[in-house]
């Protein structure tokens, strides 16, 4: 089974590589969309992360073998006194082809006068399998609370303001390991590596 990953970020990658070794998921192979010609510019026009996922895994599609697999996620920070915003608009929340820090100091001002009991928020991860006559997704969440001061240097996003109830660390603190076990994109993973257990049964 040939699975292409619409996405040029290699730590996806190495992500999705991991979660199948630990998974003995040796059947699987993984690719990059730069083996087929890279990922293309996707209008991420979706209401939801299931429809962008949706969008960026078709939109690879084409460029590669008919009988493989592609594989997209779309993620992205909840915050509840915000009404769910960031949300979809994560990447670009204070604008176009912004940097990760324009988008915590947004996030930060927007907060700055909201104390610790309603500063609840989740991280949340589609992510979407497309094939011939296959379109399914698994999606997985982590819960936590948006702090008033960036914690940590590693992550990237809004990975050094995020606090996740399972841990005493931010995202951009925690080992890689725990952030393995607890993210929303390891959670999410869990159910993919599932579907292609049993998909590889059958075959």
């Amino acid at each position: 089974m040939k699975i292409y990953l619409a996405s040029g970020n290699q730590h996806k990658l190495s992500e999705l590589l991991i979660a199948l070794q630990q998974a003995g998921l040796d059947g699987c192979e993984v690719f990059s969309a730069n083996l087929i010609g890279g990922m293309p510019e996707v209008d991420e026009t979706g209401d939801s992360f299931e429809a962008n996922a949706i969008l960026k895994a078709e939109a690879l599609q084409p460029q590669g073998p008919q009988e493989a697999l592609y594989l997209a996620d779309d993620s992205g920070i909840e915050i509840d006194y915000l009404d769910g915003r960031p949300g979809i608009r994560s990447a670009r929340y204070a604008g176009d082809n912004c940097s990760d820090q324009a988008n915590n100091e947004k996030v930060l001002s927007e907060m700055r006068e909201v104390p610790e009991e309603h500063r609840g928020c989740r991280f949340s991860c589609v992510l979407a399998l497309v094939g011939e006559d296959l379109t399914k997704t698994f999606s997985g969440t982590c819960e936590g609370t948006l702090l008033q001061e960036y914690r940590g240097s590693g992550g990237f996003g809004y990975d050094p303001l995020f606090l996740p109830k399972e841990s005493e660390s931010t995202f951009a603190e925690i080992s890689s390991e725990e952030k393995a076990e607890i993210s929303h994109r390891a959670r999410a993973l869990v159910k993919l590596m599932e579907y292609l257990r049993e998909r590889l049964s059958l075959n």
